[in-house]
């Protein structure tokens, strides 16, 4: 059959679909509200098959815009295109089950509708759309330019094609050039945030590369190219390399100041990015052999980190050695913060981090550390857990939670990893060769080993490798400890958190929710204990020595309540505007987030240091639920403003408080 032919037969079969697609959603449209749902059934599954054609995606965008008024969205999560969220798009377009991915799509064309004018919205701008949709796509740059797979593969579910068909035309009706804007703000805004594991990163860049091939502005192309040459080969002599191979022979024929040149170049690139390039460890594992006092060179090392270097060369030889390799790069950019960080000086971590190398690690922590990419490489089990070990010493805000419940264990890791590395060493070494933990509760040692429940039913496996050994122990851990307060009548974090994070965590605590009533009781009273015991300018000048960790409450851009979530305060400074801001750590992987209501965390322009999320102070306590405080260090709750309190509690009651009766 010609093509020719197959063509005129889709388009027939098309044009019967057009005609009973648009009969449904006239039928729905009269409907009465109550009946709605019996109607919805045909227009999706219409939908469905008009999405498996490009011919059927232009039909179903020449109804875009009858879709609110039909009640095709009547009664569901996409009712209301102001409450839609860019992050949520494609987890929905992937799932299998269900009609989530069709309403997905059909509410990315009512989108597009409102983008291009075809659809006038009362309540959402075509600008907006616009922004939107192009977010959408800088963050599933997989369904934008998908895998191509080989003639007549079939591996790919319909919904998984009818979202790559529905990418390929937004991709077509919307601008390359917007969406490359996006995708390095997007880029930008999670490198300054130095996280860990990278691969999302790393994704983006990969995929972004062919958006230069459809023609943007140099700006952002230079940008992204920047983003590239960091992550892959930004020297002379890797840019060009045909693989690590002829790179290494390429190294040992260069001259002493050709090798320097490249190791400023690659530290440069690390420092200013915080992404490592492969070529990087062949480079590293070179001097290692043959040049190691280039070494703090290539690593970018302050005038601490070189004493600490030269202090322990030949520890540092042997992280090189046996941990360094193309699947753990990004340990390089770890390395170089802990030594800069001078903690090497304790010889307690010395120690610690020796006992890695011979450590028989547990047939479970092997099973769970397994990585596909390790198969054919030199990396040792034993190599990617001191891997791991050296990044989280180096980049303690970098620690993500991943898609996991689990925030409370990765704010302790990051707690310890600042303030608590012997006992964070003791813990990762225990997990690692047990394969189980023990903490005291008010004198009551609990094993890990012994605990069925955690918060996590199942844990997500993207998680860096301390993350991986730990978090299934701190989990079941910190829930036990929980249930023992249940029936105390106040928050069980008052007793939990001095016990599972350290001593060093005040004593002093208070919730705004009352545990038995569960409503906000005497509000203001909490708002001026806060700016009393860490607003500097009423809390007598005391100082933060060491990370609060507090609760808050996390909203989406409307100032909805989505959940609890557990963050640390950092610091206490005033920016650059003179404002005093709160500089907290947030292991939800996502810090630069948008909480409504003009609440967006900034995590850079405000002085912030890497890993860092900051806002202004009375937005941070307008968010805030619980906190620990030290009642020997505060000031006269008196001398606290009215007025300040007033603009707080105005902030809680029209976002998360609307979920609350207010005492």
């Amino acid at each position: 059959m010609s093509t020719t032919t197959k063509k005129k037969r889709m388009n027939k079969h098309t044009s019967a679909l057009k005609g009973k697609f648009e009969a449904a959603i006239d039928k729905l449209e009269q409907a009465k509200p109550f009946a709605k749902s019996l109607y919805q059934t045909e227009v999706f599954q219409l939908a469905i098959e008009l999405a498996s054609s490009d011919e059927g995606l232009i039909v179903l965008y020449q109804n875009a815009h009858r879709f609110d008024q039909a009640g095709v969205f009547h009664g569901g999560l996409w009712e209301d295109p102001t409450k839609m969220q860019p992050s949520f798009v494609g987890g929905s377009l992937r799932l299998k089950e269900g009609v989530n991915s069709i309403l997905e799509l059909l509410s990315e064309m009512r989108m597009l509708s409102i983008a291009k004018g075809d659809y006038l919205h009362s309540d959402f701008s075509q600008g907006e759309a616009s922004a939107f949709l192009n977010e959408v796509l800088a963050l599933n740059l997989d369904l934008l330019f998908p895998l191509q797979l080989e003639e007549g593969n079939t591996l790919l579910d319909d919904h998984m094609v009818r979202a790559h068909r529905l990418f390929q035309y937004l991709g077509k009706e919307l601008s390359f050039k917007a969406i490359a804007e996006k995708i390095v703000q997007e880029i930008d805004r999670l490198t300054v945030q130095r996280p860990i594991k990278t691969e999302r990163i790393l994704n983006m860049i990969d995929m972004s590369g062919q958006l230069v091939e459809v023609g943007i502005d140099e700006k952002t192309a230079a940008e992204l190219l920047k983003f590239t040459r960091a992550a892959y080969a930004p020297t002379p002599l890797s840019k060009d390399a045909a693989n690590q191979r002829e790179y290494r022979l390429r190294l040992e024929n260069a001259y002493d100041d050709e090798i320097e040149a490249e190791a400023k170049i690659f530290a440069g690139a690390m420092k200013d990015t915080g992404l490592v390039s492969s070529y990087h460890v062949v480079l590293l594992r070179f001097l290692n052999r043959k040049n190691s006092h280039i070494i703090p060179i290539s690593l970018g090392l302050s005038e601490t980190g070189i004493a600490c270097f030269n202090a322990h060369k030949k520890l540092i030889h042997d992280i090189i050695q046996v941990s360094i390799y193309p699947e753990t790069r990004q340990a390089i950019y770890g390395l170089a913060l802990m030594l800069d960080r001078g903690i090497l000086a304790q010889e307690s971590l010395a120690h610690s981090l020796s006992t890695l190398f011979d450590l028989p690690i547990h047939a479970q922590v092997r099973q769970a550390l397994a990585r596909p990419e390790m198969e054919h490489g030199g990396i040792s089990m034993n190599g990617l857990l001191i891997a791991g070990v050296v990044s989280v010493l180096g980049q303690p805000l970098g620690v993500g939670q991943g898609h996991n419940p689990t925030c409370q264990s990765a704010r302790a890791i990051s707690l310890w990893a600042q303030h608590g590395i012997d006992r964070l060493m003791d813990y990762i070494t225990r997990a690692a060769r047990d394969h189980s933990i023990s903490m005291a509760f008010e004198g009551e040692v609990i094993h890990s080993s012994l605990l069925i429940d955690g918060i996590a039913s199942k844990m997500d496996p993207d998680l860096d490798p301390v993350s991986t050994v730990l978090v299934p122990h701190l989990d079941k851990i910190y829930h036990e400890m929980m249930k023992r307060t249940l029936l105390r009548g106040e928050d069980g974090h008052k007793w939990v958190n001095p016990e599972f994070y350290g001593e060093w965590i005040p004593r002093g605590f208070l919730n705004a929710i009352d545990q038995m009533t569960l409503q906000v009781t005497n509000y203001p009273a909490f708002v001026k204990l806060f700016y009393a015991t860490h607003h500097p300018d009423y809390n007598e000048g005391f100082k933060l020595v060491y990370p609060n960790p507090v609760g808050i409450f996390i909203t989406n851009v409307h100032g909805e309540l989505l959940g609890l979530h557990a963050v640390s305060i950092q610091r206490i400074n005033k920016d650059k505007n003179g404002e005093f801001r709160i500089y907290f750590y947030n292991p939800n992987n996502d810090s630069g987030q948008n909480w409504g209501q003009g609440i967006k965390a900034s995590v850079s322009g405000f002085g912030e240091l890497e890993g860092e999320s900051s806002l202004p102070f009375q937005d941070f306590v307008s968010r805030m639920y619980a906190f620990h405080y030290n009642p020997f260090e505060q000031g006269d709750t008196y001398m606290v403003e009215d007025i300040l309190v007033e603009e707080v509690q105005a902030l809680a009651k029209d976002s998360w408080g609307r979920n609350y009766v207010w005492a």
